[in-house]
C-alpha cells in the first residue's frame, strides 16, 4: 500500500465512520425527540461535568512539563495548556494529527526538538493506557457476577470456559513465537512491546515521578467524575447503577479512537453499555450526543482560543532554551 493511499484511507475512513454511527444514532433516536432530550436537560450538572473535563486537561499539561524537566526544558505553562488543547481541537480533523501539531509546537515556540517533545507524548500515553487498563480491571473485578450472569444468559458457562482458556493459549502462543520470531512483523512488535515497559519504567525514573503518578490518577479521576456528574442531567438516567457508569465510560473511551474525536460513535457506545443494564434507548442515546456536545464546545472554545493566542503569547516572552 502507497503512502498516498495510506494518506487517504487514514482520514476517508473515520470520516465514514463518523457518519454512519451519526446516521444510526438518528435512526434509533429520532432528531425530534433528541432535540427535547436537550431541552429537558439540567444544564448545572452538564456545566459542572464540562469543568471536570477543563481540569484534567489543565492537569495533563502540568503534568507534561514533568517528563520534558529532566531533559533540560522547562517550558513555560501557557504553552503546555494551549498546545494540548490544540491536540484536542485538530484531532476532530485528522486522527492524531493532534499528537503531531503538539510536539510542532514546542519546537516552534519552545526550542525543544520535535523527537523529543513527541517521545513524552508517546510515554505519557503509556501511562495513560496502563491507567484505563487498570479501570478495566478494577470495573471487570467489582461487576463480576454481573458480567459473567450476563454473558451466561446468552453464552453456556462452558463455552464462556472453553473461550477463555482458548483466548489464553492463543495469548501465550502469540507471546512465544514473536518472542523468537525474525520475520518484520515480529520484530516490530517486540520494538513496540520493548518501548512500552521502557515507557512505564521511564515514569519512575523522572525527578517527579509522584507527581506525575498523582496527575496521571487525577486526570483519569476527573474523567470518570465528569461522566458521573453529567448523568444526573437528566432524570430518566440519574439513578442508574455506578457499574453502568463505567463500562459506559470504558467504551465510550475507545469510541474516541474509533472516529474523528468520537464523532457520532461516542453516543452508540454509550448506548451500547447502557443496553446491558436495560436502560431506555432515548435517554442513553440523548445522554451520549448530551456528554459529546459538552466536550465537544470545550474543545472548540478553549482550542480555537489557544491557536489564535499561541503567536501573541509567545511575542511577550522570549523562547526557553535547553540546559
Amino acid at each position: 500500500m502507497n503512502s498516498k493511499l495510506k494518506k487517504t484511507l487514514k482520514i476517508s475512513v473515520p470520516l465514514l465512520l463518523s457518519v454512519s454511527a451519526v446516521w444510526y444514532s438518528f435512526s434509533i433516536i429520532p432528531f425530534d425527540r433528541l432535540v427535547r432530550s436537550f431541552g429537558e436537560a439540567d444544564y448545572s450538572w452538564v456545566l459542572l461535568g464540562t469543568f471536570l473535563g477543563l481540569l484534567s486537561h489543565l492537569s495533563r499539561a502540568y503534568r507534561w512539563r514533568f517528563q520534558l524537566e529532566p531533559m533540560g526544558y522547562n517550558i513555560k505553562l501557557g504553552n503546555s495548556i494551549m498546545a494540548v488543547f490544540a491536540t484536542y481541537l485538530i484531532n476532530y480533523t485528522i486522527p492524531r494529527a493532534g499528537e503531531i501539531a503538539r510536539a510542532s509546537i514546542l519546537t516552534n515556540y519552545e526550542g525543544v526538538p520535535f523527537e523529543k517533545s513527541f517521545g513524552t507524548i508517546v510515554s505519557e500515553r503509556i501511562a495513560d493506557m496502563v491507567v484505563m487498563l487498570g479501570v478495566i480491571t478494577v470495573t471487570l473485578f467489582l461487576q463480576y457476577d454481573f458480567i459473567y450472569t450476563k454473558l451466561s444468559e446468552s453464552i453456556s458457562p462452558l463455552k464462556i470456559l472453553i473461550g477463555t482458556i482458548t483466548a489464553l493459549i492463543l495469548i501465550f502462543g502469540m507471546i512465544l513465537i514473536i518472542r523468537k520470531g525474525q520475520s518484520k512483523m515480529a520484530l516490530k512488535i517486540k520494538s513496540f512491546a520493548t518501548g512500552f515497559v521502557e515507557g512505564i519504567l521511564s515514569i519512575f525514573k523522572m525527578k517527579k515521578k509522584w507527581a506525575f503518578i498523582f496527575h496521571t490518577l487525577f486526570i483519569w479521576g476527573m474523567y470518570i467524575l465528569m461522566f458521573y456528574v453529567t448523568s444526573f442531567s437528566l432524570p430518566e438516567i440519574s439513578n442508574i447503577p455506578f457499574a453502568a457508569i463505567l463500562i459506559g465510560f470504558i467504551l465510550a473511551s475507545f469510541s474516541i479512537a474509533a472516529t474523528n474525536g468520537g464523532i457520532g460513535s461516542y453516543p452508540l457506545a454509550i448506548y451500547a453499555a447502557f443496553s446491558i443494564f436495560n436502560i431506555p434507548e432515548d435517554p442513553s442515546i440523548a445522554f451520549g450526543w448530551i456528554m459529546w456536545t459538552s466536550q465537544t464546545l470545550m474543545v472548540i472554545l478553549f482550542g480555537g482560543v489557544s491557536l489564535l493566542y499561541l503567536p501573541f503569547y509567545n511575542r511577550q516572552y522570549p523562547k526557553q532554551t535547553s540546559k
